[in-house]
């Protein structure tokens, strides 16, 4: 018996509604994405309208990790009783509104539940939307998995550079979010009925939940492994390519500017490829690639070259995380067993890209970057070489 997410055969044709559902599951990835990207990018007005010091900023800015991991874990039995679709439109209109409360705080304290409550709607609509998009495919009997992850990226593009321009505008935090709040809650209503009923996946006696299994934890360090090697690049491919090998300051954006294009390049063709080979091969070739790419850029002694590794790197890593969420989902019985684990492999991930990038300055700080990331090289060769018992070949 093997493990793969294949889907089941389906003989009725999908239902009319398709190409709306299709999109409407990938929406709160787009939304998600934005919403989160418009925040990071207002953190240092956040410091100055609310008077903050650094200390005080770090540790205000755990509440919602912390918060959100908390959420995360109750995600399960709403999904079963209420079905996924709702969840996701409460939480996807909420989001934005709980980011506007931030900016509307009347003071610290106020300022700390306000992202007590941005953080445990992030929670449930992260784990919700990728339950909802498990549900989509099975019902529909098509993948979209890579392109929801896609739109996710497409999002946070779209509010780093909305929030930018929000900043270049001299618009105050709550003028910023709350244009956002409401381009999203409209865009949620616009988005929302198409979504699947929530008869979908409501489930009146859910089945025996499993806990943390050797495979769920395998899942979760191999989705681990992936965040935190995103997470790497978006905060030391710069500086790599800068303090190590020589490019100017502007020029040195292109590592990320490549990994992240290509990322998302990588996730807009991954249902199709999916459909095609299939998640074990699949698998096996963007492990190779984003093994290739990252030792690309280690033994780099050429700026362009270490920028080509980085595009490279991208590409691989870019249909592993999908992957990884939709085997989970599809594995398990119902919605809420789906749900269940997928908060699973969704805390450690979490965790793991907000460790991953410290973890990483902490070390080369004794070494070097260049030694830090054929260290990572070696650990996402290693758990990737590991995990392919997950993905057999059929």
């Amino acid at each position: 018996m093997t493990h793969t997410q294949e889907l089941p055969t389906r003989t009725a044709p999908p239902p009319p509604a398709a190409p709306g559902a299709l999109w409407a599951a990938r929406a709160p990835f787009l939304a998600t994405g934005l919403v989160l990207a418009g925040f990071f990018v207002r953190v240092p007005s956040l410091k100055m309208a609310f008077g903050l010091s650094d200390g005080r900023l770090g540790l205000l800015l755990t509440l919602p990790v912390l918060s959100g991991l908390a959420a995360m874990q109750l995600t399960g039995r709403l999904v079963a009783r209420f079905g996924s679709a709702p969840i996701v439109r409460l939480t996807m209109a909420g989001l934005p509104i709980s980011l506007l409360c931030v900016a509307t705080s009347g003071g610290q304290t106020c300022l700390a539940l306000a992202l007590l409550l941005f953080g445990a709607l992030d929670g449930l609509v992260d784990v919700s939307m990728n339950a909802h998009a498990i549900t989509v495919e099975r019902t529909l009997d098509r993948r979209v998995m890579n392109s929801c992850h896609a739109s996710w990226s497409i999002g946070a593009a779209a509010g780093s550079i909305l929030g930018g321009l929000a900043i270049k505008a001299g618009l105050s935090l709550t003028e910023h979010f709350l244009i956002v709040a409401l381009v999203l809650v409209a865009f949620t209503a616009a988005t929302g009925p198409y979504m699947l009923s929530s008869r979908t996946d409501r489930v009146a006696e859910p089945a025996r939940r499993s806990g943390w299994t050797p495979r769920i934890l395998m899942f979760g360090a191999v989705g681990t492994i992936v965040l935190v090697c995103s997470g790497v690049m978006g905060n030391w491919s710069g500086v790599f390519l800068h303090d190590e090998l020589g490019m100017s300051l502007a020029a040195a954006s292109l590592g990320y500017i490549f990994f992240s294009t290509f990322e998302t390049g990588g996730r807009l063709v991954g249902d199709r490829l999916q459909t095609r080979f299939g998640a074990p091969l699949l698998v096996r070739c963007g492990g190779a690639l984003a093994i290739t790419g990252l030792a690309t850029v280690v033994v780099s002694p050429l700026p362009v070259l270490a920028v080509a590794g980085f595009a490279i790197f991208g590409l691989g890593l870019s249909v592993l995380l999908p992957i990884i969420f939709s085997t989970v989902g599809h594995n398990a019985a119902d919605s809420e067993g789906a749900a269940s684990a997928l908060a699973k492999v969704s805390t450690l991930t979490y965790t793991g890209l907000l460790i991953g990038p410290m973890a990483v300055g902490l070390i080369a700080e004794k070494t070097s970057l260049t030694t830090t990331l054929a260290g990572l090289l070696a650990l996402l060769t290693t758990t990737l070489a590991l995990s392919l018992r997950l993905f057999p070949r059929t």
